[in-house]
Formats: structure tokens, sequence, C-alpha cells
């Protein structure tokens, strides 16, 4: 019954919005800023709430005559903002209802959406509230019928009992003190609205809070006309000894009065307080969240950062809450500004305009930001918006806390933060280490994400090189430096159940080190087995790591491949190069993930083989030196991995 009401509102949705598409353009079409315009009316209202009162005298004898002599008395200026303040009212109840059928017509109250949904109830009620609280204020006829018919509603509660009602039977039962209420609500109300729409508003990223001004001047337009065509007026002065037998009805505010005078007011209670607790319990009502992940790695390009989205988030959601400048106008898949590529991963599309995505497009891999649901992990690419400066990267001071020679020419270099915090990364990530001249230095993180007391790096000495010699000859326990960081979106997928073959080259081993020992961290079953290729025996500078990994563990296996061992190396293991290993191994590697990380001419090597042996692009990663997208692996843009702690 829920989806069936979900899919025929999404059509009425999309069917109504393509209709406006044609005669405002996707730019201008009114449908994709209901947020937006019900913030635009909003202002309007208290603007002009603000100069009404300003003429307005609380007591039970001035207060109709001043809004009289506002009216009639200065029309070009109070008679008119009268009736803005009337009209952009109701127009505040269309598009808050609007708003809200929206978001529940396309699902987006569950899961991480229920503060926002809960808060845009208490919204709606605060702003009902206060539109029949400002109908008493003129103290009309009209007035006069929604107090009595209020104070009625009120006397139906068993704490109140039929008091109120007295307080209205006649003229002088009705003091100046009753204005000083009316008035006092009036402010507190409508303050309370702009306090609860700043908490809902935060919670959507990026949020739009004011219209395209073509849009503004439109509404502007369209109140002014409705003022001039039907100005609000006053209906007769209160005279509590009658009834007033008809009365000019508002229906946006009053809609349950009509429910009071014919059914009373215990059960119209029984409606509203049934309905307000539907609605507010309404995102955890079945059927219940899609899946069990809580969230989902988005490797992003150009930014080259990993960000996380929440089950149910959109990737332009996502993104803006990590403060990526992705490009957006509509959000509701109607204007095409948020086009993207997917390069790895799967995504869930709600409904959109499909003239601004085609099938071919689709099927090029292009999806809209905010449409696209992730249902893995992802990797994908925009272009950001004209102009948008890139998401700063953190910069942080470190202390040398160890030092270790590994090999003749490896070094452990232990990390720890100078402000006693822990450095927030994702396996196979790398920092850049910021000289004194401004040059900086990449390597990747040895450490695994759970045990980041200590950072790991490992760092091969390149002959001259300014930082690689300083580490080796002048670096000692104590030191500072700098870097900036987590970079990079080389890490290990949780998407798949395939087998892994990790392939590291030299110091390649350390982002490897990251992944393997995150994985065990977190129970990981899959199967994996690591090719480590290094010239010489001595080069294996913690094969006795891998080796215990390997003992340990039943699902990882470790397999060195020296390509020039010599005869002082007693080498009786596998020899030549480390991808024909693995082809010996694994004729068929269509069935399996490649995470590679070494020489470029390792991985130029490596390529044209893996995919002559079924690999799919979707399924081999490297950590790159400039950090380009996943491309095909046959593509002269493939990827070009970094030597993992190899630069100078």
């Amino acid at each position: 019954m829920l989806h069936t009401l979900q899919k025929t509102g999404q059509t009425a949705f999309l069917s109504i919005e393509k209709v406006f598409n044609a005669i405002f353009g996707e730019r201008l079409n009114p449908f994709y800023y209901l947020g937006a315009i019900t913030y635009f009316l909003l202002w309007i209202a208290i603007g002009t709430g603000l100069y009404l009162y300003a003429f307005f005298e609380t007591g039970v004898a001035v207060a109709y005559g001043s809004v009289e002599a506002l009216t009639h008395g200065q029309w070009f200026a109070g008679g008119i903002l009268r009736s803005f303040h009337r009209y952009a009212s109701d127009g505040l109840v269309i598009t808050m209802l609007l708003h809200l059928v929206r978001h529940f017509t396309f699902d987006h109250y569950r899961g991480f959406r229920w503060f926002s949904w809960v808060s845009g109830v208490v919204l709606l009620w605060l702003t009902f509230a206060s539109g029949v609280n400002g109908y008493m204020l003129p103290w009309d006829r009209l007035a006069q019928f929604v107090v009595t018919a209020t104070t009625e509603w009120f006397d139906a509660l068993p704490v109140i009992g039929g008091s109120m009602t007295r307080n209205f039977i006649t003229n002088a039962n009705v003091s100046d003190r009753l204005f000083s209420l009316l008035s006092f609500l009036h402010i507190g109300l409508p303050l309370g609205v702009l306090a609860v729409l700043w908490i809902h508003t935060q919670r959507v990223p990026s949020a739009k809070t004011n219209p395209p001004r073509p849009l503004m001047i439109a509404i502007g337009i369209t109140l002014l006309v409705l003022s001039a065509v039907k100005p609000a007026v006053s209906q007769g002065p209160v005279d509590m000894a009658t009834l007033p037998a008809t009365v000019d009805f508002d229906w946006f505010y009053l809609m349950a009065y009509p429910l009071i005078q014919s059914w009373g007011g215990k059960e119209t209670w029984y409606l509203t307080v049934g309905v307000s607790l539907v609605l507010v319990v309404l995102p955890w009502l079945p059927p219940l969240a899609r899946g069990k992940q809580a969230s989902w790695n988005l490797a992003v390009h150009p930014d080259e950062r990993i960000i996380a989205a929440r089950t149910g988030e959109t990737l332009l959601d996502a993104g803006l809450r990590a403060g990526l400048p992705m490009p957006f106008e509509c959000r509701n898949g109607g204007c095409g500004v948020c086009k993207a590529t997917v390069l790895h991963g799967t995504v869930r599309l709600n409904p959109y305009q499909e003239s601004v995505l085609t099938a071919a497009e689709r099927a090029s891999g292009k999806t809209l930001l905010c449409c696209a649901e992730p249902l893995s992990d992802m990797e994908i690419e925009y272009v950001p918006q004209a102009g948008a400066q890139s998401l700063p990267v953190h910069l942080h001071v470190a202390r040398v806390t160890q030092l270790e020679s590994l090999s003749a020419d490896v070094m452990r270099v232990m990390l720890t933060l100078v402000d006693g915090t822990l450095l927030r990364f994702y396996a196979g990530q790398y920092i850049n280490i910021v000289l004194d001249n401004g040059e900086k230095r990449s390597f990747s993180f040895a450490t695994a994400p759970h045990a980041a007391e200590e950072i790991e790096l490992q760092v091969r000495l390149v002959p001259g090189g300014r930082f690689t010699t300083k580490v080796f000859n002048q670096m000692k326990v104590g030191d500072t430096l700098e870097f900036e960081g987590p970079l990079g979106t080389f890490t290990l997928r949780q998407d798949s159940e395939k087998p892994i073959v990790f392939v590291a080259g030299s110091t390649g081993f350390a982002p490897v080190k990251s992944m393997v020992e995150s994985a065990f961290h977190t129970g990981m079953d899959r199967k994996m087995i690591l090719y480590w290729g290094v010239r010489r025996r001595s080069d294996l500078y913690l094969g006795s790591l891998a080796e215990q990994w390997a003992r340990d563990h039943a699902n990882f296996k470790f397999v060195p491949v020296l390509s020039a061992p010599q005869p002082e190396d007693a080498w009786t293991g596998r020899t030549g190069l480390v991808h024909e290993a693995i082809l010996a191994d694994f004729p068929d590697l269509s069935q399996h993930q490649v995470y590679a990380c070494g020489s470029v001419q390792m991985v130029q090597a490596a390529q044209p083989a893996f995919v002559k042996h079924g690999i799919s692009s979707d399924d081999c990663f490297s950590d790159a030196f400039h950090l380009a997208p996943q491309r095909p692996l046959d593509s002269q843009q493939a990827d070009v991995v970094k030597l993992g702690g190899n630069h100078v």
C-alpha cells in the first residue's frame, strides 16, 4: 500500500515538474525550490508583520480601529502590506505541505533523515499555531469565530474542562490582557519557527535558503497582484452577544475548524493528535531501512579524498557534507547540473527527469549525484563548480618516536601527532611530508587505521634524495616534521566477496601491510594472497611478518618472488617477474580482485597480461602517483603506481 502510494506520488510530481520545466526551465522550476521558497515567504511574512505590528494597538477597544486605520488610512503601505502578509503566510503553508509530501513520496524521511522529518513536522504545527494566532489579532468577526472555536476546542481537553469558553461569553468578559497574551504569542511563535527552521536546515548540507532571484521577483509580483485583486480586509467588529453568520474563511490555516463545529472538539483532537503521531513515527514504520550496511566509502576525484556516505544518502549530499565543491542546482534530478561519472561501484538511482540523463549516458557510466544512492563502495569523478576552491588539506605536526632500520636501505619511521590526537584515515592512503622549502614527499601509511596511536612509514633510501638522505643520516627521535593528509583513494573495497591478490613491489609493501592488518582486524574472511616482488632476499625487509600472517590466518597466503637472486641468497623459492608468478598461478583472473603497489615499470608490464587473463577494470586497483581515476587497464590513461615510499 505504502509503495503504491509513493509510486503514484512520484509519477505525479515528475509529471508536474516536467510541465513546469517546459514553462519555467529547469533552473527556475519552483518545485525544485520548495524549501527555499518557504524561507523567502517566511521572511516576507516576518518583514510585513513587523511593519503592521508597529501600528497595531493592543486593546479590546482599539485593536479593530488600529487595523482599520492601517488598512484604509495608508492603503499604499499598510493596506498592501497587510495583504502581502496574508498571502505570504498562506503560500508558506502551501510550500511547506508540498515540501513534506514530496519528501514522503520519494522516501526521504527514513534512516539518518528522521531528525529532519520530525523537526519538519514540528515546524508545520508551529506555523499553523502562529497563523491561527494571527487571525485573532484584528479583533473582527473572523477573529471572534477563531477565538471562540479555539477555546471550545481546548475546553474539550480534560485538563481544562470547559473553563476557557466562559471568558468569551460577553464583551465584558474580554479584557486588554487577552491582547497582551495574543501579541506575545504572535511574536514568540514565529521566533520558535525560526529557531526550529534553523536547526532543521542545518541537517541539510549546503541547503539553499533563497530561491533564484527571478523566482523571488515572480513571487513578489504574484503577491502584489493578489493583494490588488482581493485585498485582505476586516470583517466587522467583534460582538460577543451575537454569533457571526458567515465569515470569509482561510482554509490554509483554519482547515480543522469546520471539524470542531461538526464533529466536536474531542473528536478533532483525536484526529489531529493521531495524524501528528503517525507523522512523527513514520520514519520507523515498515518497511524499514534498505540494508544492513551503515555506510559506504566513496573515492572522489578530482579531490582525491575518501568520504563516507550513509545508507540512503545521495552521492551529492555525502560530498557536500564532506565539504566537496560538487555542482548542483535543483537537487531533484531535473536539471542535470550534478552529472558525474561512476568509475567503480553501483548506485540506486531515485526517480529523475529522463531528459537530463539518457539511457546511453547511464550505460557509459554517467549518473546524477543528487539522485544516486551508493549500493557499494564507489569511485566517482565529477567536474567541480566553476571557481570553487578545493577542499583544504589538513596540516599536522608530528614527532618522531622511533627509527628502526629494516634493511640496508629501508627505515621504519614511527610518528605521533604533537597535539596528542589520533589521525583518522583509511588503510591504503598516504601523507605528504612537507619539507622546509615547501616541497612534498609522499609516503603510504604502513599502519592500520585501528592502530593509529603511532603512524608507521617505510622509507627507502634513494641516493641523493633530499628527504630520504636526511632520514638515514640526520633524523633522530624527538624531531618534528609537518605533513598533510590523509590523501588518496587507494583503499581496500569491502563490497565484494572475490579473493584478493595483492601485488607489492619493494616498499609497495607499506600500503599492503596497512590493508592486510586492517582486514584481519575487521574480521574479513575473503581469501587473500600477497605476491611481494623484490630483487634479492635482503629486500624482503618484513618477510617474517608476512610469513607470520600466513601462519596465523587460514585465509592468507604469502608468495615472495625474487627477480635477481644471488648465490649467497640461497634462494629456493619463486623467481622472475612478480606478475608472471601471479599469471602462472592464476591463468583466469576474472573471479579475483588485484591490488597493485609498486613501481611504474612493474604495473606497466603487468597490465596487458592481467587484461588477457580476464581481469576487469572494476576489479583492479593501484596506488596512483598522480591519483588518476580508475581507468580500463588497456587504456593509455591507466593508473600510474607510486613507489609506496620511495620518493626522494
